[in-house]
């Protein structure tokens, strides 16, 4: 399934972005003068093929939830267990990405791809037709901890990033236009930074964070932690499964599946915050084209984000500061995607407006 999802990403469509471009200057507007949204429809087209391309609407939310062993390390303060209460949480709509996504009118999908702990509701659970919903596909009990040994095998990180691949192909299947990365798992911006030091180049301490808000203590152990994984598997970029299997998460490579069976089924695949992008740093290394179906939604506060999307030559929408994960920051960019593609399809023309050019 991977390779065949690989094989079957493309590059944008050159044509359909002309057009694109050709029509952004007939519209009704001074040429350039919505910034950012232009290139981005533009780019929308290419990946669509065809101008203006669909709407990307409904929207789909997938949080891919996993725990961590270096949780052992004293990463982060919160206990193990919350990982799998907020998906309690999540399935009860009662987190921030639940209102978020009602104001959007999107769906959420949570997926177990590697909790630690029982969860405390059942995947029938959920708040309806319309609700949340829980896929169980947990490929372990969380990673092994990645300063001791391989935090996965390699078969353990293929099994994560095929699931995302079936969700993704899931989602579009049922008619979504764009999917929302989401994440959970308390420790998880740790591997984030060894993935992002790993396939960025960057030091450990330039892709390292604070995460939830760690004291100065925890935060340089957590450098050093990252550090520690990085000179013991000395992990090769080009081999984008072994740098997953050896300082990944299972939702840093279900994640890397989703924006991966996005490209390939030629969808948008909007993304999130530190962990989103660590996994999308992955997704490029085994396709370099996924770069393409990849919008980034927003500048996380970890500052590992900001160099990821620098290596991957994306600018964020929005910066508010966002740290939380969960879909969150890529939720609240989404009307912002919709407006760039909608400009395209109900914009009048100078020619059709009867509106003189300069």
């Amino acid at each position: 399934m991977l390779e065949s999802t690989v094989a079957a990403i493309g590059p944008l469509d050159e044509a359909a972005m002309v057009a694109a471009r050709d029509l952004q200057g007939r519209l009704t507007k001074p040429a350039g003068s919505l910034g950012a949204l232009e290139p981005l429809s533009v780019r929308l087209a290419g990946l669509a093929g065809s101008c203006p391309p669909p709407l990307p609407e409904p929207a789909a939310v997938a949080i891919f939830a996993g725990d961590h062993g270096v949780h052992a390390q004293g990463v982060t303060p919160w206990p193990q267990e919350v990982t799998a209460q907020m998906i309690g949480n999540f399935l009860a709509g009662g987190a921030v990405v639940n209102a978020f996504a009602r104001q959007a009118g999107a769906s959420v999908t949570v997926v177990d791809v590697g909790v630690a702990t029982p969860l405390p509701v059942d995947p029938a659970e959920g708040t309806g037709p319309a609700g949340p919903r829980l896929v169980a596909a947990n490929v372990r009990p969380g990673t092994r901890d990645m300063t001791v040994g391989a935090a996965l095998t390699r078969d353990e990180a293929r099994a994560a990033v095929e699931t995302g691949i079936r969700v993704a192909g899931e989602l579009v299947d049922a008619g979504a236009g764009i999917l929302l990365t989401g994440d959970m798992g308390i420790g998880n911006t740790t591997p984030a930074a060894a993935l992002i030091a790993a396939f960025a180049g960057v030091d450990p301490a330039a892709a390292t964070g604070r995460g939830t808000g760690v004291d100065d203590e925890t935060y340089r152990r957590k450098v050093d932690v990252v550090r520690a994984a990085l000179d013991r598997h000395a992990p090769d970029p080009t081999d984008p499964l072994g740098v997953l299997a050896a300082v990944g998460g299972l939702e840093h490579a279900a994640l890397a599946g989703l924006i991966l069976g996005a490209a390939a089924r030629r969808v948008p695949v909007l993304l999130d915050g530190v962990i989103a992008v660590s996994a999308a740093l992955a997704a490029a290394a085994f396709a370099p084209d996924a770069v393409g179906a990849m919008v980034a939604g927003h500048r996380s506060a970890e500052p590992g984000a900001t160099a990821a999307l620098r290596y991957l030559g994306l600018d964020p929408l929005i910066d508010l500061g966002l740290r939380l994960g969960e879909g969150t920051g890529a939720l609240l960019a989404l009307p912002v995607v919709t407006g760039a593609v909608r400009v395209l399809h109900e914009v009048a023309t100078f020619d059709s407006a009867g509106v003189a050019e300069k």
